[in-house]
C-alpha cells in the first residue's frame, strides 16, 4: 500500500468487535461454560458441533450478537437434552449471556494510538453488526466515538449494505478502506465493489466469518499498531 494508496483514500472504515476491542474471548468463554453444562448429555466436541449448526440455523431470524447466541444456546441445550435440561441449568445459560453484555470494553493494542493520528488525515467510519444496544453501549463506552465521522449499525455485511454505505458518504468505492478481522464480513465484500481492505485477524475467529479469498487481493497486518506504517503515514 503505502503513500500512493492513502492520496486516494477519501474515508476508511472499522469494523468494530475484534478490530477495535475485544469480543471472541467472551463468546469463547461462555462456550466452554455451556459445554460444562451440557457434559452429562454430550462431549465438548458435540456441543459445540450442535452450537453452531443451531446458530447457522437461527441467523436468518435472530441475526447476529449476543442476544441472538444466548437463544441458541437455550435451544441447543434443549434439543442436545431431548428436553431433560433442567431449568435451573436453562436460567444459568440466560446469566452467561447477560454476562457479556455487561462486560467492560477492552480496546485492542494500538488502538488508541492509531485512530487519533489516523483520524487527523482521512475521514473514519465504524462499520459494524450486531445487536443495536449493545453495539451502542460498547461505542460510548469505547470513548472512541469522537474520532468517527459515521457510524454504521448493519444487520449483515454483505455487498449492498457497503454500497448504501459509500452512496451515503458519497465516495466512490476505490476511494473507501475497510479494516477488520473478518474475511467474510469486512474484506470480501469492500473488495467485490472495487474498494481496499486490511485485514487484522485475531485469535478464535467464528468459523462462520471465513472466507477464501486470494491472499494478494488485500494486506493482513498483525496489529492495529502497524496501520500507520502501512499507510505511509510515518
Amino acid at each position: 500500500m503505502g503513500k500512493a494508496l492513502l492520496d486516494t483514500i477519501d474515508v476508511i472504515g472499522f469494523d468494530a468487535d475484534d478490530t477495535l476491542w475485544e469480543n471472541a474471548v467472551y463468546f469463547l468463554a461462555v462456550e466452554k461454560a455451556f459445554c460444562t453444562v451440557m457434559a452429562p448429555y454430550l462431549t465438548s466436541e458435540s456441543v459445540r458441533s450442535l452450537l453452531y449448526k443451531v446458530e447457522e440455523r437461527n441467523m436468518p431470524w435472530y441475526g447476529y450478537g449476543v442476544m441472538a447466541y444466548t437463544l441458541s444456546l437455550v435451544e441447543a441445550a434443549i434439543e442436545g437434552s431431548n428436553g431433560q435440561i433442567p431449568a435451573a441449568d436453562i436460567h444459568r445459560l440466560l446469566e452467561l449471556g447477560r454476562g457479556m453484555l455487561q462486560q467492560p470494553v477492552a480496546l485492542l493494542p494500538g488502538v488508541l494510538t492509531v485512530l487519533p493520528q489516523v483520524a487527523a488525515m482521512k475521514r473514519l467510519v465504524v462499520v459494524t453488526k450486531g445487536d443495536l444496544l449493545d453495539q451502542e453501549r460498547k461505542l460510548k463506552a469505547s470513548g472512541l466515538l469522537p474520532y468517527f465521522h459515521h457510524i454504521e449499525i448493519v444487520t449483515e455485511k454483505k455487498v449492498s449494505n457497503y454500497r448504501r454505505l459509500l452512496e451515503t458518504l458519497s465516495i466512490r468505492p476505490e476511494a473507501f478502506l475497510m479494516v477488520g478481522n473478518s474475511l467474510r464480513s469486512d474484506i470480501l465484500p469492500v473488495l467485490s465493489l472495487g474498494g481496499h481492505a486490511i485485514h487484522i485477524p485475531q485469535p478464535g475467529v467464528w468459523a462462520h466469518e471465513q472466507a477464501d479469498i486470494p491472499a494478494s487481493d488485500y494486506v493482513t497486518l498483525a496489529s492495529m499498531a502497524d496501520l500507520p506504517a502501512t499507510l505511509g503515514m510515518e
